[in-house]
């Protein structure tokens, strides 16, 4: 088997990094010591904004007062898709108990956070997707409070579209703060007194790196990077269609990767000839994005066999990966590192982005190799608990008292030892020799 790069990388990802990992460390260290003052600071130097950050009932009613009824009847059609897909996902997981052994009962119990709070990017673009895959995701779940922030839209506060999406999925309080400072908000529970216990949400290197370093503090849904995208594609595949499934994720920004791995030359060929044309009929913003993405990020790599594409697909792990080839189980059956699958031509990226159902807070940057994407299951908390009758504490004591003790753990040991004493008196039971040093 071989593997033919037809078009290399010239950056990765972790090309970018280190800059915003200076800049956000400096911003939440001040943001730590200055708290309101200081992310209010940041915001308007940042994204020149002055007025309210906790968004008021009134305030969200003017905002989104002049949106048309289609616009309003398209969003609340996909988030309902991904409320229900979310549902499912949260009825698939269920409490239970068993009696392991008699009288030891053990069980799990589902119990989601209290608080998650929810980014939305806006930046380049308004993305209103955002808003409901976290959000609703969030409430499917039986989250409590639902805290979503998003950056004022070219100065002007939160985009009505997005701010509508929010409101639609769910949010409890939203405000109007983007970048570093949101996240820090969410985490250290600025302006809302209620801290975070989860923070999700795709967003920029900054917002990516912040999530990353407040980790611990918070919860995070993935270490997310620029979206990336993958196409496995044989001869069947459609190259229009291939190149065009590429540039759409390429205009999400410069920074991101979109990759073409095939067995087929001819249709490597064409889609490299393709792309530089489909991007070159974008509107200014998205061809910026898209030409640099595919310049410095862009690949084809050409494989043998199928088998050594799957083995290159899951080297990548990529973020969104489409496959345009014929026997799509084999496929499916095959791959195993990808934050969500797209089979056949007839589905893509964008359906799954924007309406399909699933989420599209997803892992980047070779995540996907050990995590999946955002689902109702990342805001839940499978808590364990038992109980035993003392019948079953008499058989489960000697147990624990005998290995703690072979542990070197005396007072664990104790823990059994008392037990016997006031539940067997008088046994004659092995519980150990008592730990000297």
């Amino acid at each position: 088997m071989a593997t033919t790069f037809l078009k290399k990388a010239a950056k990765t990802p972790e090309s970018e990094t280190d800059n915003a990992r200076s800049v956000v460390t400096e911003m939440l260290a001040t943001i730590e010591r200055g708290g309101e003052t200081a992310v209010r600071d940041y915001a308007l130097s940042l994204d020149k904004w002055a007025g309210d950050i906790v968004m008021s009932p009134e305030a969200i009613a003017e905002r989104t007062r002049g949106i048309p009824q289609a616009i309003k009847d398209d969003i609340a059609f996909a988030a309902g898709q991904v409320r229900r897909f979310a549902e499912a996902q949260r009825a698939s997981v269920t409490d239970f108990a068993i009696e392991i052994s008699p009288g030891l009962t053990l069980g799990q119990k589902l119990v989601p956070v209290n608080t998650a709070g929810c980014y939305v990017p806006t930046g380049r673009y308004a993305h209103i997707a955002s808003a409901y895959m976290s959000v609703a995701t969030a409430k499917a779940s039986g989250v409590q409070t639902v805290v979503a922030c998003s950056a004022p839209y070219r100065g002007e506060g939160i985009h009505p579209h997005v701010l509508h999406a929010m409101q639609v999925a769910g949010a409890d309080i939203i405000l109007c703060l983007g970048g570093v400072q949101a996240i820090a908000a969410m985490t250290f529970g600025l302006f809302t007194g209620r801290k975070a216990d989860i923070i999700v949400g795709p967003g920029n290197k900054y917002v990516a790196e912040a999530k990353r370093m407040l980790f611990g503090k918070v919860g995070i849904d993935v270490f997310a990077g620029p979206s990336e995208v993958a196409v496995i594609a044989d001869e069947t595949a459609d190259p229009l269609i291939v190149a065009t499934d590429l540039v759409g994720q390429a205009e999400h920004g410069h920074e991101s990767p979109a990759w073409l791995i095939t067995s087929s030359r001819q249709v490597a060929d064409e889609v490299a000839r393709l792309i530089p044309d489909l991007i070159g009929t974008l509107p200014p913003t998205a061809r910026d994005a898209a030409g640099a993405a595919w310049r410095d990020y862009g690949e084809i790599v050409l494989c043998d066999t199928r088998e050594e594409m799957v083995r290159v697909s899951d080297e990548y792990a990529c973020e969104h990966l489409e496959v345009h080839c014929a026997d799509l189980a084999w496929w499916h059956e095959n791959l195993t590192n990808y934050g969500s699958l797209f089979l056949g031509e007839e589905t893509n990226v964008a359906f799954g982005d924007k309406v399909s159902g699933p989420n599209h807070i997803l892992p980047t940057k070779f995540a996907a190799r050990y995590s999946a994407g955002l689902s109702a299951h990342k805001f839940l908390k499978p808590l364990t608990w038992q109980k035993m009758t003392r019948e079953a504490c008499r058989t489960a004591a000697p147990v624990s008292a005998r290995i703690s003790r072979l542990e070197g753990m005396e007072a664990h040991a104790r823990t059994s030892d008392v037990r016997m004493a006031k539940y067997a008196p008088g046994a004659n039971v092995d519980l150990g020799a008592p730990v000297e040093v």
